[in-house]
């Protein structure tokens, strides 16, 4: 799954297109590594994502097309 549009269904950016935007000004990197919107997520990977004073760093636990909101968060594990 696209890193955008994982960002987007695991609930961690609200919107796929504010999380294209971030790819794009090199916010996200993914296992130490600024990576494009079109990056292909996996579980095991690490995510970091900066947005303003505030970094969240998350590991990826599984990947899924469609998650319910209350679901959501048993996507990725806080690091």
């Amino acid at each position: 799954m696209r890193l955008d549009k994982y960002l987007k269904v695991s609930r961690l950016i609200k919107r796929r297109t504010v999380a294209n935007e971030a790819c794009d000004n090199g916010r996200i990197s993914v296992n130490g590594r600024v990576v494009k919107a079109s990056y292909d997520v996996k579980p095991g990977d690490r995510i970091e994502i900066s947005m303003g004073a505030r970094t969240v760093s998350v590991e990826v636990l599984q990947v899924s097309e469609t998650v319910r909101k209350d679901d959501a968060a048993g996507m990725y594990k806080e690091v």
